[in-house]
């Protein structure tokens, strides 16, 4: 069986990591990025992505710009994403960014799980290299 690929967009180094390492033991495939460019360059070399776990408030391109370019390119506009964000609900669905799933920062790593759940099933533990952590 396959593993389900999953991209953690994020700038914090230590959420990332963290992230990453409940995601591999759960069964998925983690690659990383530390912002929207990075994220968007990792999917151009290789769009085999089940999901997109997508931080909002990042340095050199922001979620919402990362969002609206994935959105413009047909292959990557149909991968799904969750976003990670300190803003509330609310404020999150007025960006208007048409994701599928939405948790507020300090994210609650079992809520992530079960929000991950509900769009991708976990597959073999795998580490994929996107960056450098």
């Amino acid at each position: 069986m396959d593993s389900k690929r999953i991209l953690v967009v994020e700038d914090d180094r230590a959420n990332r990591n963290a992230i990453g390492q409940l995601l591999r033991i759960a069964g998925y495939a983690v690659f990383a990025a530390a912002n929207g460019r990075e994220a968007l360059d990792c999917l151009r070399r290789d769009p085999q992505c089940d999901l997109i776990l997508l931080d909002m408030h990042m340095p050199v391109m922001s979620g919402q710009e990362f969002r609206a370019e994935q959105l413009e390119d047909p292959a990557l506009s149909a991968i799904p994403v969750v976003v990670l964000t300190a803003l509330d609900e609310s404020a999150a669905r007025s960006l208007t960014l048409g994701y599928v799933g939405y948790l507020q920062k300090p994210v609650d790593l079992e809520e992530l799980l079960g929000v991950i759940a509900q769009h991708i099933e976990p597959g073999v533990p795998s580490e994929i290299a996107c960056s450098k952590d």
